[in-house]
């Protein structure tokens, strides 16, 4: 059915010589009322959705009264704008009703409901018995010949069964009325014309005549599509304007214009019809420009009822240039806008435009702001448009050194634009920080003196680079504010990233050492380089988090980030600290501590790889930020585990990393802990440590045991007497071999501690250096099963720092045990 209704707009914007075939009946219509009803000025607009779910009326008419069977069939003298009722029409009979049309070439616009029983069908034929055209379901167009009477025959679909059924004609020429729009009527103030079409009603015409070339802003009549025109222009031709769902129309031929409203299916229809006029509007509340800041009485407000409903306002700028328009964000979510020129043509909306709206000249301008709320709430607003070729409101300029203070920029408003002056030099890369200090979203952008919006286009580098020597503005706003908010703030940062001034100086350092400079603040450090190379990057806070970073060259260029920095010449750079880019604010007493190393360790401190046997080392971060190394005595090729006391708190664990050489990554605390790690590349190897988060100053203990080829550690005998381990705050590991004859393809593990305190736990290793059983969880005593592969394996049995002996014992899993 809605396809058939689709059809029957088509046949009436396009007007064919011929009627549409009949379609598949619709729903019976309602009651017909009286033939006739005066449309009135609505007390109120009715505007339309979005395309709904079109719904039938679902008041079905009382079948008529049957006729007797061989009673006079309907007809007769139709007469145009009346609804003509025939309670019954049977089997083979023919209907034959008679209209005139007193111009030549007419349209006839005629509507036959089916109300129950069969489906029926019609067919115009002229005075000499020729047909004309089709009738069948939903709103049909049927184009006349001479002037004179036309017959319009009724007939059952399939010449079968009883029905009954509504008909109504109308002439698009000489209708038998046509209410005219005045002028007020196309006022955005004007509540528009109500009333309600009759069930089985052809259509209603309106008349009315505007400029050609006007521009109309078209709503839906009914709120649910269902009611539904097209504006004809002077020869009542289609001017492809459907008046059924929200849009805009331009008259492109004169008039006068014509409509002739109906209902998709012929039901009883109430509908306000409204078409205000977007080119030289009349009737929307003027809304000055604002200025920066707090907007005071420069805001608009408005409300619009009801989804897809409209509002607008006027606002004049003395000038061509770019607007901001701030709606509150809650408030925006339901509504969208749009620019309007005198012309009626859209310059920007919304979408296009999300930020600012470029005006092109002087003049009035109008706003439209419509509702898109689906659930069909009302949504009152407030508007405030400022223009940014004005500097009325702006605060006083600001420094872009480092080290000046984060500027706190306050907000009183829901529809407030900020403005924030600076001077620069032609060529100065600008960035600019902002950050709200609660949960809400804060925009910033640059502007020249003139107002011109700079940088709009996406750029992998950061900043904005200014075209000309001057005093430029950040404008900004924060977007969301809620109904008890009175005073937002939110931090800004105005910075320049080329040739940055204000930032503390950080040269080359040493692993052991702390960070030259220790803590300090202001978000940068400038990183003076004497030598190109691959650095170590490494930042943290006074808590000693790591925080990430980018560094930059003289001219603003992004060049790396913290951990790995690759300089490609010798000088300066800036590194800025944040990993939020713009949406941080890190302010001047935020302490930090940067050390900047030489990507491959050196002067580090010899370790052994018997740890198991050789007293462990021990080591300490006395400052945030330092960067220790250890010096491995492994040769490439061969594997290593680390170990640590069992009772080791976070606070004493640094991180670590192995590397080679060249200080190419090998493996982490992961594989030292967990796996093992293979010393791959080039000698020396080195651990680099850094200590933990949350931790400024902290100690560690650790060893490093080489576990590869033949185990160099004493045999643990089979059997029950096994092997006994004493353990104490220097002693934490414990090493056997398993010779390959002296163990199964599964063997049992069995420790016990027989003195002192603390737990330990258990790894298997093979020749080559593959961990096969463990690490196993802390116990004071645990039996645990490995399966094994063929050759010699070592035992490791790593403690808590604690005084203690522990006894180890070993058998074949299939053994039972005594």
């Amino acid at each position: 059915m809605v396809a058939a209704a689709a059809m029957t707009i088509s046949a009436l914007l396009i007007g064919p010589t011929t009627a549409l075939a009949a379609a598949p009946a619709p729903a019976p219509a309602a009651t017909p009322p009286a033939t006739s009803s005066t449309a009135s000025p609505a007390t109120a607009p009715t505007t339309g959705a979005t395309t709904p779910t079109r719904a039938r009326s679902t008041t079905i008419a009382a079948p008529p009264k049957r006729r007797p069977t061989g009673s006079a069939p309907c007809g007769g003298k139709l007469t145009y704008g009346k609804v003509e009722t025939c309670a019954s029409i049977v089997g083979a009979q023919e209907n034959a009703w008679t209209f005139t049309t007193t111009v030549d070439s007419d349209t006839l616009l005629a509507r036959l409901n089916s109300v129950s029983g069969s489906g029926v069908g019609a067919r115009v034929t002229d005075r000499d018995g020729g047909f004309t055209c089709h009738v069948g379901a939903y709103l049909n167009e049927c184009r006349l010949g001479p002037a004179g009477t036309y017959t319009l025959t009724v007939t059952t679909t399939y010449g079968t069964g009883e029905g009954s059924y509504t008909l109504s004609v109308e002439s698009m020429r000489t209708p038998s009325e046509c209410d005219t729009l005045p002028e007020p009527f196309f006022s955005f103030a004007s509540a528009g014309v109500s009333g309600t079409l009759p069930a089985g009603l052809a259509a209603r015409c309106f008349k009315f005549d505007q400029p050609t070339g006007t521009r109309l802003h078209l709503a839906d009549p009914s709120g649910t599509g269902d009611v539904q025109a097209s504006i004809l222009d002077g020869r009542y031709e289609p001017l492809g304007c459907p008046i059924r769902y929200t849009t805009e129309c331009t008259l492109t031929e004169p008039g006068p214009y014509r409509l002739f409203l109906h209902e998709s299916y012929g039901n009883e229809a109430a509908y306000t019809l409204r078409m205000p006029r977007l080119s030289q509007a009349v009737g929307c509340p003027t809304v000055p420009l604002a200025p920066f800041g707090d907007p005071g009485a420069a805001v608009g407000q408005g409300s619009v009822a009801a989804p897809e409903e409209v509002a607008c306002h006027s606002l004049t700028t003395d000038a061509a240039g770019a607007v901001v328009v701030r709606f509150n964000r809650y408030q925006d979510q339901y509504l969208s806008w749009g620019v309007y020129d005198a012309t009626g043509q859209r310059i920007c909306d919304e979408y296009s435009s999300a930020r600012h709206c470029f005006l092109p000249a002087a003049g009035t301008y109008i706003l439209l702001v419509q509702n898109r709320n689906d659930v069909g709430n009302a949504v009152d607003y407030q508007v405030a448009v400022t223009a940014l070729h004005r500097i009325d409101g702006c605060v006083p300029a600001t420094g872009t050194s480092w080290e000046t203070a984060a500027l706190v920029v306050h907000q009183t408003s829901p529809v407030q634009t900020n403005c924030q002056p600076f001077h620069a030099e032609a060529g100065d890369r600008i960035i600019t920080y902002t950050a709200p200090d609660r949960y809400n979203e804060a925009a910033a952008w640059l502007v020249d003196a003139d107002g011109t919006v700079l940088c709009t286009e996406w750029s992998e580098q950061d900043g904005c680079v200014v075209p000309a020597t001057g005093t430029y503005r950040v404008v900004s706003y924060l977007a969301n504010w809620d109904d008890d908010s009175t005073d937002l703030t939110y931090k800004m940062q105005v910075r320049r990233l080329s040739d940055a001034v204000g930032c503390p100086t950080v040269t080359p350092g040493a692993y052991g050492t702390g960070p030259a400079g220790g803590l300090g603040g202001i978000r940068c450090r400038t990183l003076d380089v004497a030598t190109a190379g691959t650095y170590r990057l490494h930042a943290v806070g006074d808590d000693n988090y790591e925080r990430y970073g980018r560094v930059y060259d003289q001219a603003g260029l992004r060049v790396c980030g913290t951990g790995r920095c690759e300089i490609p010449a010798a000088g300066r750079y800036t590194l800025v600290l944040g990993d939020r880019g713009t949406g941080e604010v890190i302010d001047n007493d935020v302490r930090h501590a940067v050390a900047l190393l030489p990507w491959a360790p050196s002067n580090c401190t010899p370790v052994s790889d018997n740890g198991w046997r050789d007293a462990p080392h021990r080591g300490t971060f006395p400052a945030a930020g330092q960067v220790n190394c250890l010096q491995l005595a492994s040769p490439a090729g061969s594997r290593i585990v680390q170990s640590q006391p069992g009772d080791t708190t976070f606070d004493a664990s640094p991180e670590i990393t192995i590397v080679d050489a060249t200080g190419e990554y090998l493996c982490d605390y992961s594989s030292l802990r967990q796996y093992t790690c293979e010393l791959t590349g080039e000698a020396p190897f080195h651990a680099v440590l850094t200590g933990p988060e949350g931790s400024p100053v902290s100690a560690y203990t650790m060893a490093f045991s080489r576990v590869d080829g033949p185990p160099a550690c004493a045999v643990l005998p089979r059997g029950d007497t096994g092997a006994t381990a004493t353990t104490g705050a220097d002693r934490f590991v414990a090493c056997w071999s398993v010779p390959a004859d002296e163990h199964a393809a599964r063997e049992s593990f069995t420790w016990t501690r027989t003195s002192g305190t603390g737990d330990a736990r258990l790894s298997v290793i093979d020749s080559r250096g593959i961990r096969y059983c463990g690490p196993t969880g802390h116990a004071v005593e645990r039996t645990v099963t490995c399966t094994l592969p063929a050759g010699p394996v070592t035992v490791l049995l790593e403690s808590d720092a604690v005084d203690a002996t522990y006894r180890l014992t070993h058998r074949d899993a299939a053994t039972p045990t005594s």
